[in-house]
Order: structure tokens, then C-alpha cells, then sequence
């Protein structure tokens, strides 16, 4: 189909002629009619521009460039990423200042409870896990992107490529409690708090929560916090409201430590959860990270301000592993930046460098 319109030339020749990917920009109306006229396949048709996307052999190509209605042909040419990317939530926190003097995390194993994360992506390292959603064993595997996004923020690997993570050297656990779609039940959250405890995990982190409370699920975290174990938890996406409470559960329980999410000049994210559990504030918004297949992207949300704290912790731990949570809590705490009142902003954003000092 792809030689259509060259049926004879093609005869003549010992093989077909190589098709390559163009991208075709029209100067008035896009017309598809016009590449399949030359043997040409039309792959996409973007929106915003006279531009089609099209299969073709270099002859076609050679062919269309004389038409009227043709602006350019051009080959669709490859796009490496130029290196390693810092993202911007790095440095806010001074996480990079923390980086230079030789603390990355090492020794620190974080459990990341979520969608599970992508083991093969080429900037996570992941030292282990489990799964406890039905029909999805493998943890190693994200159907969604979420967690594998959480994953390189906490700890995306110090290389040449992708982006650099809070804790690069951290021992990342993929902790499965969330399917593909996003969504998962309070029992599953508590047996992957329970694996947690179990396998001696030193912070355990959750972008997720629910809009009501469970003893069980309380039970869960108030015993991981018990064990010794730093829990940070995602405020949630709910918002302010005037003066009303809309923060989420588990990051509610006293247990846990409540992030909302800042942007890059310390306003308050629209979406982040407010309330007098609020404890510490992180950057959420356009946060660049890994997602499954070996690529990168934006995501917002309480669910990226919290592995900028998970990771903070890691850091702190690295620097003096002979701290309780409790000592790391209170550090982060009283070392924060104020921004202003609590209910909004809690004790202010995240300053790792200050709390490890």
C-alpha cells in the first residue's frame, strides 16, 4: 500500500525503494490526498500547524516538493536528550547543595507505595519489592506512570541521562498497592505498610490517600511510625476551601507527615490540601521525572511535592543514620522556611541543606 502510486516503478527495480518517516508542511489547506497521490502513507495530522506526518520513499518525497500546495518536505529527524536534567525542585531545596558535599542517600531504603515502578527504566535503580493489588503481581511493571514518576524524584540515578532525583544513591523499593488506573483499597495500603515494617524500610513514602478515615489504615501507619520508620504522606489535590479541613487520609494521621505542594516561587499550589495536619511544603507543580519506557515528563500534585520530602529524609538519614524519625521529622520541621500561616503552608517549604547542618 505504501507504493500505490509506484506500482510500475517498483517493477523495475531489484527491491522497493526505503521508506522514510517526513514531515510535510502545506502552505494552505492541508491536503492528505496530495502525499497518497506520490505513494505516501499519512501517519498524523497535527492540529495546530499545515504539517502531516508521512511514510514515504525519498523519490516521493522528491516528487511532492514540486507540487504547488507544498511549503517544505522534511525528513522526521531523531531528538537525543542533551544529558542529565536537574529539575527545578532540586535546588529549591538545596537538595544539589547536599549532593555536593558527598551525601546522595546511600544505605537509605525508601519504599515507594504506589503503582508500582518501571524496574527497567534506565534512570531508577530499584533494589526490591512487592505487589498487594489483585491481578497485578508484578511490581516491577507501572501500568500507570505514577509511581515510576515518584520513584525518580526520590532518587533518579546520578548519571548522564534523564534527571537527578532528591537521593540518587537511596535503595528504592517498588511497594505496589495502586493498579493501573491509579486507585486501590485501604486493606492493600496497610499490607504494603505491613512489608514495609517487615523488610526494615527506613522512610516510606505514599502520594496517595482517600477522603475518609479507617482504624485499620491508622492502625497501619501509627505502627510503621512506631517501628521507627519516617512515613510521609501526600496532603491531596482537594484544595482550599476558606477555613475547611480538606486534607486527606492517611496523611491526616498524626503518624504521618502531611506535604502540600509549592511552585517554583513558593505560592501555594491552587490544587494543594489545606488543614491544621499540614506539616511541611515541597514543590508540585511542572515537576519533570521518569515515567515507564525510558522517558520523562511533567507531572503536578501533592503526589510529587512528596517524594521531594521522602527523599529529604533519605538525605538526612545518609548524613546521621543514628536518627530516630522522630529526630528527622522534627528537623525537617524546624528547619523549613516560613511562608506564611500554618493551615495553608504548614511549617513552610522543605530546606534539606539547614536540616542537615
Amino acid at each position: 500500500m505504501l507504493f500505490g502510486g509506484f506500482a510500475s516503478a517498483a517493477s523495475q527495480q531489484a527491491k522497493p525503494s526505503p521508506v522514510s518517516d517526513y514531515l510535510i508542511g502545506f502552505k494552505n489547506n492541508v491536503n492528505q490526498n496530495a502525499v497518497k497521490s506520490v505513494g505516501g502513507k499519512v501517519v498524523h495530522q497535527f492540529k495546530h500547524m499545515k504539517v502531516v506526518q508521512a511514510r514515504l520513499s525519498e523519490q516521493a518525497a522528491d516528487a511532492l516538493e514540486n507540487k504547488a500546495n507544498i511549503s517544505f518536505v522534511e525528513e522526521d529527524h531523531k531528538a537525543i536528550a542533551y544529558g542529565q536534567t536537574i529539575p527545578w525542585g532540586i535546588p529549591h531545596i538545596n537538595a544539589d547543595d547536599v549532593q555536593a558535599t558527598g551525601n546522595s542517600g546511600s544505605g537509605v531504603k525508601v519504599a515507594i507505595l504506589d503503582t508500582g515502578i518501571d524496574a527497567s527504566h534506565e534512570d531508577l535503580n530499584v533494589a526490591g519489592g512487592a505487589s498487594f493489588v489483585d491481578g497485578e503481581p508484578n511490581p516491577y511493571n507501572d501500568g500507570n506512570s505514577h509511581g515510576t514518576h515518584v520513584a525518580g524524584t526520590v532518587a533518579g540515578l546520578n548519571n548522564n541521562l534523564g534527571v537527578l532525583g532528591v537521593a540518587p544513591s537511596a535503595s528504592l523499593y517498588a511497594v505496589k498497592v495502586l493498579n493501573s488506573s491509579g486507585s486501590g483499597t485501604y486493606s492493600g495500603i496497610a499490607k504494603g505498610i505491613e512489608w514495609a515494617i517487615d523488610n526494615n524500610m527506613d522512610v516510606i513514602s505514599m502520594s496517595l490517600g482517600g477522603d475518609r478515615g479507617s482504624s485499620a489504615l491508622q492502625q497501619a501507619v501509627d505502627n510503621a511510625y512506631n517501628s521507627g520508620i519516617v512515613v510521609v504522606a501526600a496532603a491531596g489535590n482537594s484544595g482550599a476551601k476558606g477555613k475547611k479541613n480538606t486534607i486527606g487520609y492517611p496523611a491526616k494521621y498524626a503518624s504521618a507527615i502531611a506535604v502540600g505542594a509549592v511552585d517554583s516561587s513558593n505560592n501555594r499550589a491552587s490544587f494543594s490540601s489545606v488543614g491544621d495536619e499540614l506539616e511541611i511544603m515541597a514543590p508540585g507543580v511542572n515537576i519533570l521525572s521518569s515515567v515507564p519506557g525510558n522517558s520523562y515528563d511533567y507531572y503536578n500534585g501533592t503526589s510529587m511535592a512528596t517524594p521531594h520530602v521522602s527523599g529529604a529524609a533519605a538525605l538526612i538519614l545518609a548524613d546521621n543514620p543514628s536518627l530516630s524519625n522522630v529526630q528527622v521529622r522534627n528537623l525537617m520541621n524546624n528547619t523549613a522556611t516560613p511562608l506564611g500561616d500554618p493551615f495553608y503552608y504548614g511549617n513552610g517549604v522543605l530546606n534539606v541543606l539547614a536540616a542537615v547542618q
